[in-house]
Parts: structure tokens; C-alpha cells; sequence
């Protein structure tokens, strides 16, 4: 159940007010992305809102995998009805990776430690600090896109297959759940509303933010696994990559940062 915000301790940005988002809290909840989708079926009214939560009991990642969601954390879902079209959907996942790694960098004493990973991951140095899920759904009348964040905050699980990062090892003063979310909405709106002006603003801000340009890379399609070198993404989001055999653009799949 969805308890008061303020008793819980997350609260939105003053802009985030302004530009009409909403906000639920939970204690704990089965999946925030599954709270902001059930949502959607109330439509247009539902626009604009936050589900945040202090632990998940079924948090997900990419590709239907576990996210581990302990008090802490960070884990929080936007919906957006028609926002964009529906073609523009996916470029939502790089405005939310903007959004996330520019909050992040406000409150880090280093802020070029945090970066960017195609297609949604942000990191610390080289580990995992946060990921980003997002998800689309068709409605009766409209479009609707939920973006998942979950940022370790305090914590991260000791036996990944990746090397992983809690914020807090950035000696932020600042590092709760509750600081990180409440620059995050500030952030999205700064960043949903550059987006208005086109994909090229996101593009070239989230080139800004990448790990690894230019540098060898990993990539494990569906279909096929490959090295070369990561070039740039493309007017659409699409990662391109460079090999002896020219450019491969990835629509979909797993990078690994070459050392």
C-alpha cells in the first residue's frame, strides 16, 4: 500500500511540483516498475508519476533478471503517457541515463568518476552503481513508457558476475535514497523537456557522460558475439561499433568495456 510521501522521507523537487509529478511511496513493493505500469490503466490522469520504494521483493533488470533490492537503495519508476511517440520510447532510456548520471554528479566530491554505459547502466570508476529498465505498454487511448532506476546507494550484493559499487564509496556527504531521488526528479524534468528540442540534445549530452569511446569493446548480441571499437551511438540511440569488417549497429545487446 502507498503510504505518505513525507513519512517516508522522499519528496520531489520544487520544479518537479511545478511541472505536475506525482508521487507514491512504499515501504516495500513487489516491483515499482510493476506499480507505475498497473497505474497506466487509469490513464492520462496517472501521467507523470513516481512509485519509489524502500525495498522490492521482486525487482527486475534487462532480460527479466534478478535486481536485488534491499533497504538503502534507490528504486524508483516514472510513468510517462504520451509523452513521446511511440517510436521515441526507447530514447527515454537515455534521457533517464542523463537525468540519473547528472544527478549523481551533483552530489559526488568527483563527479567524472560517474559515467555512462550503452545502453543503460551507470557507473562508478568501472563497477555497477545503477541500471535503468524501461518499459512500454500500449493503452486503450495513448501510449505508455515506465522508467525504472535503481541506484545502489548504500549498498551493493557481494556476488555479482560484475564488479559492482555502492555511491556511498564516493565520500558524498549526501548519499541516502531520499537526496539521490529527490535530484533525480529535478533532473528528469530539466532533461524531458531538453528532449522536446530533439534526440540530437540527449545524444550529444549522454556522448558526454560515455565510458569508452574509442576504446575496445565487447558485444554479445542474440545472435553473435564480437569485438571491435565503440565509435558513437547513432541518431536513434543504436550503438555503433567499429570492426576489420567496418561499423555494426547494435540495436540490442550486452557490452563489455575492453581495458
Amino acid at each position: 500500500m502507498a503510504r505518505d510521501s513525507q513519512a517516508l522521507g522522499f519528496t520531489l523537487a520544487e520544479t518537479a511540483l511545478a511541472a505536475r509529478f506525482r508521487l507514491q511511496a512504499f515501504e516495500t513493493i513487489g516491483s515499482t516498475n510493476d506499480a507505475a505500469l498497473a497505474l497506466a490503466g487509469e490513464g492520462a490522469a496517472a501521467n507523470r508519476t513516481w512509485c519509489v520504494a524502500r525495498a522490492q521483493t521482486q525487482g527486475r533488470g534487462r532480460h527479466g533478471r534478478q535486481w536485488r533490492s534491499p533497504p538503502g537503495n534507490l528504486y524508483a519508476s516514472l510513468l510517462l503517457i504520451d509523452e513521446v511517440v511511440p517510436r521515441a520510447a526507447p530514447q527515454l532510456g537515455f534521457v533517464a541515463g542523463v537525468a540519473l548520471a547528472r544527478a549523481l554528479r551533483r552530489l559526488s566530491p568527483d563527479g567524472s568518476r560517474i559515467v555512462l554505459k550503452w545502453p543503460n547502466d551507470i557507473l562508478l570508476d568501472r563497477a555497477k552503481l545503477a541500471g535503468i529498465l524501461a518499459e512500454a505498454r500500449p493503452l486503450a487511448q495513448g501510449y505508455a513508457t515506465v522508467i525504472g532506476f535503481g541506484v545502489n546507494c548504500q549498498s551493493c550484493p557481494p556476488d555479482l558476475p560484475y564488479q559492482a559499487a555502492a555511491f556511498a564509496e564516493t565520500g558524498a556527504e549526501r548519499h541516502a535514497a531520499e537526496d539521490i531521488f529527490a535530484l533525480l526528479s529535478e533532473e528528469m524534468v530539466h532533461w524531458l523537456d531538453q528532449f522536446q528540442q530533439g534526440f540530437d540534445v540527449i545524444r550529444a549530452e549522454w556522448l558526454s557522460l560515455a565510458a569508452g569511446i574509442g576504446g575496445a569493446v565487447n558485444v554479445t548480441t542474440t545472435t553473435r558475439r564480437f569485438e571491435g571499437r565503440f565509435e558513437s551511438i547513432d541518431a536513434c540511440g543504436r550503438l555503433m561499433v567499429r570492426d576489420a569488417q567496418g561499423v555494426h549497429v547494435i540495436e540490442a545487446g550486452d557490452v563489455l568495456l575492453g581495458h
